[in-house]
């Protein structure tokens, strides 16, 4: 339903998720694409969802704008290897704008912080 919606802004959204790692990028995006698509049925056009290896995450039934979103940004020779590589979060307001988030992954090579005896600070003996 909403596919060709999300094709005619696919190409941007390429570009956001290019630049999300150095912060969160605002997509506004026209209400009537929405409305047409959506053939005058009740939709909720809201949603928030994290995409972990492409997958959604956070949402056990998500709406069908979220989920043709994910679906695309799989199809997408241009978006799939993004997706794959990274976690991002999408989310759509009532506004119509398309907030991108790139969620950091840590790797098993950062060094974690350890408790030392020498960084607990010794007791005075009074």
């Amino acid at each position: 339903m909403f596919t060709r919606v999300w094709n005619k802004y696919l190409p941007i959204i390429n570009i956001l998720m290019k630049r999300s790692v150095n912060g969160d990028q605002t997509l506004d995006m026209n209400r009537s694409d929405f409305e047409r698509a959506a053939g005058g049925r009740k939709t909720k056009f809201t949603f928030n969802v994290s995409l972990h290896k492409g997958r959604i995450q956070n949402v056990t039934n998500p709406p069908l704008l979220a989920k043709e979103l994910a679906v695309k940004l799989q199809e997408d020779d241009m978006t799939r290897p993004l997706v794959r590589r990274q976690d991002f979060e999408f989310s759509m307001n009532t506004s119509f704008q398309l907030l991108i988030k790139n969620i950091p992954i840590p790797t098993p090579d950062e060094p974690t912080e350890e408790v030392t005896d020498a960084s607990i600070p010794a007791e005075d003996g009074k």
